[in-house]
């Protein structure tokens, strides 16, 4: 009997060791949580049950945790997360969903086992764009992840795909902050992919077989996506196909497979890696695409390859960046817009630095969690979660008590500082719905006085805290979220504070920033507390998977006085009225795919990133992101004092993004363009010094240039005093009209006559075009589908000519005005063609649509102009008090030709300028790429020579070469030919008019 009892307990062992170790080995008890029943045996259809406990958690939108017990679940359809879901395998052994052979629906095109959904975002009633993948293909429309998907998650549940599925993609996740995949296998087999679609943050995943490990587009609100600690084998095309995804990667190693990274044809991305491995990469490790362009920034830091004959693989030029032997590291590699000195344009530039292969190891980025069945849960000790009772004590008591401490589902209120032990661990496994809870007027944390947390880790030690928020209230003077002093092994994962927009309230609703009532004012309350995550006296360690936007306080993520080595990872600090991230007195630290965002109200002057008296900081795949709804101008993103050794890589500043909606004319996609990102990347604050280009790979702040490059070119300010200004016109002699948008005026402006307002009705202007006879049209956002009016300077300001959309018809001679600027984009829409598996390009999707004429237009008294009739879609109320967005409403300016002549425009985003021809309706074709840098707008002189906004007006000749630039004191926004002789070139800022004479 004794040995039969040893050889089933040999193979117990090695079917367990051969299993995926389990993350949660046992179930936390959480009274709120939902454990699934289903079957377990991985030949009974499951799918019908695990829908129908993860329904049971979504809660109307508000979300919770399900907890799947260890076992094999058959899928046969898409299983849907709704947002704010958290699904946790958990048991002895990983369980595992299972794919059968030959699963009907699992053929062709894609074909998602689970599907990360999202709410109505924008309140359109219908679903914009199913998700196309969704099995079967004649279930209900699926709503995907979109901008507003937070806190969804999938962790500690493995897959497994059998032959037959070509088509299988194991998880689609287009979510956006703090949501995460984390502690998942995927055997793949002949599938497809293990993700198609990223978003926000994954971590401890490994990939075995499949065409591609990872296949996607960007994320789908265009922030970065982070992969820590993962590893994939045996793709048979490419571990990783994507772009624009903003892909960061550390401590991965990819082996086996003919491609490491491969980004799309056609395509940039902003991507870096640190501690990347490559083994026996047969084709290249990285394959680079849209070459000599801004929005392509790669780089790697201390990568190692082994049997790996070329890194990099340029596609375009056919140029390739060869390994240095049958082992190697490379130290540095970029490749993207490089700087070489603060106030002057980038040039492109790879640099590549090889060494021999090093043996040393790479420790994890992030550290694993105790045992469950070491975790404390805080309801023993008397805490409640209930948004009432006190729990001060009894979670101090449970902390003091025991390491690891457990917070089930719940709010718990405190009113007096919880404090950490040195070895402490605080876990919880939803941070929208547990959380510590500051309650408003909070005795201990009122009036002014020194900075008092509500939770504060112990000096140096290796504490842990993850999975929950922290909520500090609005009228808590003295508050800080998290006080943070522990060592350079600590870790803050998962984290959320509260207060701002989306945090979820304790009855179920939701908490809202602006709030105006007879009771309380809560924007009174902005700004008036401590930062929410303060690090400092030589506090540091790991952050992961942060979120702070509460614009109660100073600022999102605020580090002072540290040398301690610090890593941040994939942390979106937003809505703050000063700063979201502040560095001052600080050494060692990195921050990889950090996001800012800044609204229109809690947000409008604020700085994305402040840096004082520090130095040998690192910067990668920094993105600083202005809402679309923004009415102001901010000078730039980063503000730089008394600090030197700062590498940016992957530098990204900007103000659009993609929308879905539907409206009477039924539903489509559109990217919403702002007017107003941050008009500089970077200022120098101490020497004076600003970075115009809002786009680059590489920039080593040394902090030791004193002074601005000498400016070229002349150009006179002819007048200032706006506040942004925009959409000119220039009449038959060359006068100048244009349009300062905030106050609502039109001004002229001419040599004889200087500055004068030629009206001021609030109508909201916003582009201008003049036809023949002197009329000026007047392109409004007033409306729900905008408006157009004509005046005749001169005339008395009570006349205005009201002007109806009429059908397309010829007009002989007539000109036709198109916005100077686009921007095309495929956000929340798929682009990846089943057939031949091959994403639509920007170019062939900016192609397509401006060649599409308009049904309707605008024409001007005289029938000598006629203004498109461009789609506007809207967001927010139906009257005049929502957004407007349209191409003719995001452009900075119109310019004009008659049918069958060439025009000169840029698209933003491409970056390029083109010539095209004019067509009836708008439509342009026959695009002929003029310039390599696009921008703000474009103008042509009469010799042929084009004129590009883009940081400083840039030169180009006709061949389409650089010829020379022109320096303006600020950003240059729209260039327009004016004067008598039209060799006037007006450049207009958002404060300031500007002139260049060209000979």
């Amino acid at each position: 009997m004794r040995p039969m009892l040893a050889t089933l307990a040999l193979l117990l062992a090695a079917t367990t060791a051969a299993a995926s170790p389990s993350a949660y080995q046992s179930l936390p008890a959480d009274p709120r949580a939902i454990v699934v029943r289903a079957p377990s045996d991985g030949k009974t259809d499951a799918s019908a049950a695990l829908q129908q406990a993860i329904d049971r958690a979504a809660n109307d939108g508000e979300g919770g945790v399900v907890f799947l017990p260890s076992g094999r679940y058959r899928i046969t359809r898409s299983i849907l997360i709704p947002l704010a879901v958290r699904v946790y395998g958990i048991g002895p052994t990983r369980p595992v969903f299972v794919l059968a052979p030959r699963t009907p629906g699992f053929q062709q095109g894609v074909a998602n086992m689970v599907i990360f959904t999202g709410g109505d975002q924008y309140n359109v009633g219908k679903v914009p764009m199913p998700v196309p993948g969704a099995v079967p293909r004649d279930r209900p429309p699926v709503r995907d992840a979109n901008s507003s998907t937070f806190y969804s998650a999938l962790s500690n549940v493995d897959f497994e795909i059998g032959d037959g599925n070509p088509a299988a993609a194991a998880v689609r996740m287009h979510t956006a902050q703090h949501s995460n995949l984390s502690h998942i296998d995927f055997h793949l087999g002949s599938a497809l992919a293990g993700i198609y679609q990223v978003g926000n943050i994954a971590y401890n995943l490994r990939f075995h077989g499949g065409r591609y490990g990872i296949l996607s587009e960007k994320t789908s609100p265009a922030w970065q996506f982070t992969l820590l600690d993962s590893s994939f084998d045996g793709q048979r095309d490419a571990a990783i196909r994507e772009h624009e995804a903003g892909l960061t990667l550390v401590n991965t190693t990819i082996r086996d497979t003919p491609v490491g990274i491969e980004i799309d044809r056609g395509y940039g991305d902003w991507l870096w890696g640190k501690d990347v491995r490559f083994e026996n990469v047969s084709r290249a490790a990285l394959i680079v695409s849209n070459e000599n362009n801004v929005y392509t920034q790669v780089g790697f830091d201390n990568a190692s390859a082994r049997n790996v004959p070329t890194f990099v693989r340029f596609r375009d030029s056919g140029r390739m960046l060869a390994g240095a032997g049958a082992a190697y590291r490379v130290s540095e590699f970029t490749y993207g817009l490089t700087l070489d000195r603060l106030g002057e344009p980038g040039r492109f530039d790879t640099r590549y630095r090889t060494a021999p292969a090093s043996a040393a190891g790479t420790a994890p980025a992030l550290r694993a969690l105790p045992p469950t069945a070491e975790w404390s849960n805080v309801h023993r000790f008397g805490a409640r979660g209930d948004g009432v009772t006190d729990d001060t004590a009894a979670i101090q008591k449970a902390i003091d008590s025991s390491r690891v401490v457990y917070l089930p589902l719940g709010f718990y209120v405190v009113n007096d500082t919880i404090r950490l032990r040195p070895d402490s661990v605080l876990v919880g496994l939803h941070p929208g719905l547990t959380q510590l809870l500051l309650p408003n007027g909070s005795p201990a944390y009122q009036g002014a006085g020194a900075p008092k947390a509500l939770l504060e880790s112990a000096r140096g030690g290796d504490a842990i805290v993850s999975g929950i928020g922290l909520a500090t209230g609005e009228v808590n003077q003295r508050a800080v979220a998290l006080l943070w002093r522990a060592g350079e092994r600590s870790l803050v994962d998962d984290v959320r504070i509260q207060g701002g927009h989306g945090t979820r309230l304790y009855d179920g609703t939701r908490n809202d920033p602006y709030r105006k009532d007879a009771r309380f004012d809560t924007t009174a309350h902005w700004d008036r507390q401590y930062p929410s995550i303060w690090v400092t006296d030589n506090g540091g360690g790991t952050f992961s998977g942060i979120w702070s936007p509460s614009g109660y306080a100073q600022a999102g993520f605020y580090v002072t006085n540290t040398k301690t080595p610090g890593r941040v990872y994939e942390l979106s600090a937003e809505h703050h009225v000063r700063a979201e991230i502040v560095l001052d007195n600080v050494e060692n630290w990195e921050f990889l795919a950090p996001q800012t965002e800044e609204e229109v109200r809690d947000g409008a002057d604020a700085v994305s990133l402040e840096i004082r008296n520090s130095r040998n900081l690192l910067f990668a795949n920094y993105h600083a992101y202005r809402v679309t709804r923004s009415i102001k101008p901010m000078p730039a993103a980063a503000l730089i004092t008394n600090s030197s050794d700062i590498r940016f890589r992957n530098v990204h500043v900007n103000g659009e993004s993609g929308f879905a909606t539907c409206d009477d004319n039924g539903c489509t996609t559109f990217l919403r363009a702002s007017k107003y990102p941050y008009e500089n990347a970077i200022r120098d604050v101490t020497h004076g010094i600003d970075v115009r280009e809002r786009e680059f790979a590489v920039l080593d702040y040394t902090g030791r240039q004193k002074a601005a490059p000498p400016p070229q070119g002349t150009v006179e300010k002819l007048a200032d005093g706006f506040h942004s200004i925009a959409g000119a016109a220039v009449d038959a002699r060359g006068k100048l009209y244009f349009v300062d948008r905030h106050w609502r005026r039109i001004h002229s402006w001419a040599r004889d006559k200087g500055l004068a307002v030629v009206r001021d009705a609030p109508l909201d202007p916003v582009n201008l075009a003049i036809d023949a006879s002197g009329n000026v049209l007047v392109l409004s956002s007033f409306g729900p589908q905008a408006t157009v009016y004509a005046f005749r300077p001169g005339a008395p300001a009570t006349e205005v000519t009201m002007i109806q959309p009429t059908p397309v018809a010829p007009r002989s001679g007539a000109q036709v005005a198109v916005p100077v600027n686009f921007w095309q984009n495929g956000e929340f829409r798929d682009q990846l063609d089943p057939r031949t598996m091959a994403f639509t390009t920007l170019a062939e999707m900016f192609a397509r649509d401006v060649a599409l004429p308009q049904s309707h237009e605008y024409v001007s008294p005289d029938g000598s102009l006629v203004l498109p009739a461009y789609r506007v879609l809207r967001q927010g109320a139906a009257d005049h008090l929502g957004y407007r967005w349209s191409h003719g409403l995001n452009a900075h300016g119109f310019v004009s030709a008659p049918v069958g002549q060439r025009v000169v425009f840029t698209n933003g985003s491409e970056n390029r300028t083109f010539s095209g021809v004019m067509g009836a309706g708008g439509a342009i074709t026959e695009l002929k790429q003029v310039a390599d840098r696009g921008g703000e707008s474009a103008a042509v002189d009469d010799a042929g020579n084009v004129y590009v906004a883009n940081g400083q007006v840039f030169v180009y000749g006709p061949d389409g070469k650089e010829r020379g630039r022109i320096d303006v004191p600020e950003r240059p926004l729209q260039l327009i030919f004016g004067g008598a002789d039209r060799r006037t070139l007006f450049i207009l800022a958002h404060h300031a008019l500007y002139a260049a004479r060209i000979e």
